[in-house]
């Protein structure tokens, strides 16, 4: 079965809009980006149309490549100021200290839970919103009756995006978690014995049909850049022996993308 991101994101962005109209007000998002490459552009556009979709302003604030770290942290504390979420697009560049950065951005504004603490009440069960890609997940987990207790979950990436929050999600809702990444030797090991492979590694086409076993179910977030298309980790040919196949693009994308809309809602009615 491939998923189609596109319907779910729709349903999500429909509730959404109508709780916007009930704020009185136009929230605020407001995007900070350095030297953004061809997947971040194709989502801020995505999240500038789907902004526009449910009546919230969607400011991008590109910077210099060549900021610091403390003129980026000054801008994102002075910006919590006249906005109701704040996005810091990742990675960062190599001089910046992206910790310090995310952990400028306020839990009331932080739609992608990206500070540590706005991370650790989500570890705890305790965060009011979930990271996007782990928002997106749940949506697939809860619409297809997906049993996690128990299951094999293979993470392959440990970013802060989607390895990191989607292990802990698994971990928490009773999966047998294995994390490797595209380094890892012999990856096939860990993939084959997988119910449900979740990607995130950013490196096209990483798992081949033959590295899968019939009828896991393959959530791929693992968006990239090949030959200016995107694509994701997992090659196409994977739908056809998987149980359930997100693809890149049109899967765990425009989810995530209206999760973000969904956390900004909450987290305005919540402040």
């Amino acid at each position: 079965m491939i998923i189609n991101g596109k319907e779910i994101a729709s349903d999500i962005v429909s509730s959404v809009k109508e709780g916007v109209s009930k704020l009185g007000t136009k929230p605020r998002l407001v995007v900070f980006t350095v030297n953004p490459d061809l997947p971040t552009r194709k989502f801020l556009e995505i999240k500038k149309r789907v902004g526009s979709d449910v009546g919230v302003e969607v400011i991008e604030n590109e910077v210099s490549p060549d900021i610091d770290t403390d003129t980026l942290v000054r801008k994102v504390e002075e910006t919590s100021q006249e906005s109701d979420g704040i996005i810091v697009q990742l990675p960062l560049p190599a001089q910046i200290d992206s910790e310090k950065v995310r952990d400028a951005i306020p839990i009331t504004h932080d739609v992608d839970v990206l500070s540590d603490k706005a991370y650790e009440l989500f570890k705890k069960g305790e965060s009011k919103v979930l990271p996007p890609v782990v928002g997106a997940i749940d949506e697939i987990i809860n619409k297809y009756n997906i049993d996690i207790k128990g299951k094999k979950v293979t993470v392959v990436g440990s970013g802060n995006l989607v390895g990191k929050p989607a292990s802990v999600y698994f971990e928490n809702s009773g999966g047998i978690v294995r994390v490797v990444d595209k380094d890892t030797d012999d990856i096939s090991q860990a993939t084959l014995e997988a119910d449900i492979l979740v990607l995130g590694a950013g490196v096209p086409g990483l798992i081949k049909p033959d590295m899968i076993k019939e009828g896991v179910a393959i959530l791929d977030a693992g968006t990239s850049e090949a030959g200016g298309k995107l694509s994701g980790d997992a090659d196409p040919e994977c739908s056809e022996k998987a149980g359930l196949f997100t693809p890149v693009p049109g899967g765990i994308g425009p989810i995530a993308v209206s999760i973000i809309f969904k956390n900004l809602l909450d987290l305005t009615q919540g402040s």
